[in-house]
């Protein structure tokens, strides 16, 4: 018995048959990853083309001197950060890291609500390249070398 297709019809139907399943692959994973997206904005982005409530995002920007309001539940906190253009609300409830300070850069992720609001469900703060974290801030240049050898060494 002997084949229908030659050989040289043969490598062609199994090319044919892998472009389609890593096709079929990559669309499978694009649908499966959509709803994990998660894409950055700044205030000044959302003034323009809001996302819709309930959509993954993350917002970036300064949180503006004066608008950090801690509620009266303890652990909620209100504040507003802006890109110098735009000013977006954000609401998180939770533990704010130690360097998040009016002034300071944020990450956060979240959705928007319906009113407008950035609800954060994690606050990442970002500092400058001149940071230096506390327990260093009044030693001299050789102490802290000194403490850095220390604990790495």
């Amino acid at each position: 018995m002997t084949s229908a297709l030659k050989p040289k019809h043969q490598r062609l139907v199994l090319i044919v048959l892998a472009v389609a399943a890593l096709i079929g692959a990559t669309l499978l994973a694009m649908v499966a990853l959509r709803d994990q997206a998660s894409y950055f904005y700044v205030p000044s982005d959302i003034a323009e083309n809001p996302p819709e409530p309930g959509q993954a995002i993350r917002l970036g920007g300064m949180v503006e001197e004066g608008s950090i309001v801690e509620l009266p539940d303890g652990v909620s906190v209100t504040f507003v950060v802006h890109d110098g253009v735009a000013r977006v609300p954000v609401t998180f409830t939770g533990i704010l890291p130690d360097l998040f300070v009016e002034g300071s850069g944020v990450v956060a992720d979240g959705s928007m609500d319906v009113s407008g609001t950035f609800v954060a469900e994690n606050v990442l703060a970002k500092h400058d390249e001149n940071y230096m974290p506390r327990e260093l801030e009044d030693m001299t240049p050789d102490q802290v070398r000194e403490t850095i050898a220390e604990t790495t060494g």
